[in-house]
């Protein structure tokens, strides 16, 4: 990291620390306080430009602000506002709502649009059907829908919804987050038309998003595990000195290891531009699934009962990892994903594409 992003990080760690994670219900969905102390700090508009509303900074600024509340189990919708919603709006040249304002990101494959002429100039639009599995659903000030484009066009929708009226439905992922659906009627919207290669890249960086969490929250998961390992004493001294609870810990740092480097490379693709962003992206997220049951299993295993517990801080991260493996696109799409464009070029490409993108 640069020493600005040294910064960045340590200003969100110390924000973090005035706000214990907790158990998410459906009277308490998020932590309100914590967004109002990052929003004040400006945190909730890093790596989008100054001129357009935003904090300024880089991409990696804005990950890493992501990977710091992800470790921290912050029950605040970040990741979808800097590494999604803003900058998809960002591209399409859309407005973008006040920083301030929580800002979410939906695919809804089953909505329509369509184009209204009320005398308030072009891309003005309404949205018909329901979105569901909306991140932070009656918590989001706005919604950014990538939908179907309007009938007779080609490609995709992006649209820019005003979700602050809208009433969504008591729904959560395992974690306790907010996963309810919206249902639009004739609700207004302003939007822009995407190319095919657009919504791909959109969807890449929704699943990107989640695997920067995955891999902050493996991370932590490791990092607790092995400190726990190395207190608790049974039969006379630590855990971490039996060789059955070595091995373990060492299955899980080569798990995590891999993530991060996956994940790493997926952020350095897009902050590039590179033509393979989608199939970086789709790495990163299948490797990040498949790291979550090992780290979780293992993880809850060293610890014993306790970590079980409702008063233990661990399910705080695996009820997170659980869900957030299934978000943005499953493992066996993105499986599918990866191995359509690792075969695109045939056989004889097959090589240089895995090198080039694992």
């Amino acid at each position: 990291m640069t020493s600005d992003q040294d910064l960045v990080v340590e200003t969100v760690r110390d924000i973090l620390g005035g706000f214990e994670p907790f158990v998410l219900t459906a009277d308490r969905r998020w932590d309100a306080g914590l967004w109002a102390a990052l929003a004040s700090a400006g945190l909730t508009g890093v790596g989008l430009p100054e001129d357009r509303g935003g904090s300024g900074g880089e991409l990696a600024d804005a990950v890493a602000i992501v990977r710091v509340l992800a470790a921290g189990a912050g029950a605040v919708p970040v990741a979808e506002q800097l590494l999604v919603a803003g900058p998809a709006l960002l591209a399409a040249d859309l407005e973008l709502p006040s920083p301030e304002e929580p800002l979410t990101f939906a695919i809804a494959d089953a909505v329509t649009v369509h184009p209204v002429d009320n005398g308030d100039g072009p891309g003005r639009f309404t949205v018909n059907g329901t979105v569901t599995d909306v991140a932070w659903a009656g918590v989001a000030a706005h919604v950014v829908v990538l939908a179907p484009a309007p009938a007779g066009l080609d490609g995709a929708f992006l649209a820019l919804i005003d979700a602050s009226q809208l009433e969504a439905t008591d729904a959560f992922n395992l974690a306790g987050e907010p996963r309810g659906s919206l249902v639009l009627d004739q609700a207004p919207a302003s939007g822009a038309l995407l190319h095919a290669r657009q919504a791909d890249e959109l969807r890449a960086r929704f699943a990107l998003a989640r695997a920067v969490q995955l891999a902050a929250a493996l991370e932590q998961v490791l990092t607790w595990t092995v400190r726990y390992a190395g207190e608790r004493e049974q039969f006379g001294r630590p855990l971490g000195k039996f060789q059955a609870i070595q091995m373990e810990l060492a299955e899980m740092a080569g798990e995590v290891t891999a993530v991060t480097a996956l994940t790493d490379a997926a952020v350095h693709a897009l902050e590039r531009g590179a033509d393979d962003v989608v199939l970086a992206a789709a790495a990163a997220k299948v490797r990040a699934g498949a790291a979550v049951e090992v780290v979780a299993r293992l993880a809850h295993q060293v610890h014993g009962a306790i970590g079980f517990t409702q008063e233990h801080k661990l399910h705080h991260l695996t009820r997170r990892l659980w869900s957030w493996r299934d978000e943005a696109g499953s493992d066996l799409a993105w499986s599918r994903v990866l191995a359509t464009g690792l075969l695109a070029d045939g056989p004889d490409g097959l090589w240089p594409a895995l090198t080039r993108v694992v």
